[in-house]
């Protein structure tokens, strides 16, 4: 019996979203300026590549978390972790 080992993140993602929100991929590491891969969700070109180096779309992941509430908490697609803001940060 053979166990499948989780890729380890490349770098730090944040915590899982809920179904439905939306995931920050600002940070560069996201993009592969070098080529396109095939999106492991649709198939179809892509430079853009999750926490795990896998290339998708964001907003392919965005829907794949949407439709695998349990599976998406085992860390598959994840957010950039956001900067912690200042109490005193008041834009009102």
């Amino acid at each position: 019996m053979t166990s499948r080992a989780r890729k380890k993140p490349l770098w730090e993602p944040g915590e899982i979203p809920a179904a439905g929100a939306l995931m920050d991929w600002r940070d560069g590491r996201h993009f592969d300026h070098r080529q396109d891969r095939p999106c492991a969700l649709c198939a179809r070109p892509t430079p853009m590549r999750s926490h795990r180096g896998e290339p998708a779309h964001k907003a392919c992941a965005e829907n794949w978390i949407t439709a695998h509430p349990t599976e998406a908490r085992l860390g598959r697609f994840a957010p950039d972790i956001q900067p912690k803001r200042d109490s005193n940060d008041d834009h009102a």
